[in-house]
């Protein structure tokens, strides 16, 4: 199921690289930037990771926070933010249940056989809590761009 702006944001609460939660209550009090990615450490989720890094402060210049989210494990995330000196939160998504609610996971088609795995998405969200503009089936170059150009 796929979500349309203006529906309110589904709840979450995961762990970030360092082992401690964080909410989606937590991060609302600026624009949160939340984008689905595959896998650590992979050429295309780094080359996205680092553009959202490489603007960070863009980012926040604008209000915004950036989180990203996959199926890594916690310890994966720290080892990506360590040997690529990332700059926002990466949040652990082990059982794929938030990037399901957000439309982010299910068929897809790679090297031309449909598999299930992560869409990659973004999504804004404003301070209300409600989905203000949506990227699904995204390309990783130039993506965090589009997400800064479209505050």
């Amino acid at each position: 199921m796929k979500l349309e702006i203006g529906d309110k944001a589904p709840f979450f609460k995961l762990k970030n690289q360092d082992d401690v939660e964080i909410a989606l209550t937590d991060l609302i009090s600026k624009k949160v930037i939340l984008y689905f990615y595959p896998k650590d450490n992979t050429p295309g989720c780094t080359i996205e990771a680092l553009d959202f890094t490489e603007m960070i402060d863009e980012f926040e210049k604008k209000g915004a926070v950036v989180v990203g989210i996959s199926p890594d494990s916690t310890k994966s995330h720290k080892k990506f933010i360590q040997n690529k000196e990332l700059k926002h939160i990466l949040l652990s998504d082990t059982d794929k249940a938030v990037a399901t609610s957000y439309g982010a996971y299910g068929k897809k088609m790679m090297y031309g056989k449909e598999v299930f795995g992560i869409i990659r998405s973004s999504f804004i969200i404003g301070q209300d809590g409600r989905i203000e503009k949506i990227f699904y089936n995204i390309k990783a170059k130039g993506h965090a761009k589009d997400v800064l150009d479209s505050l």
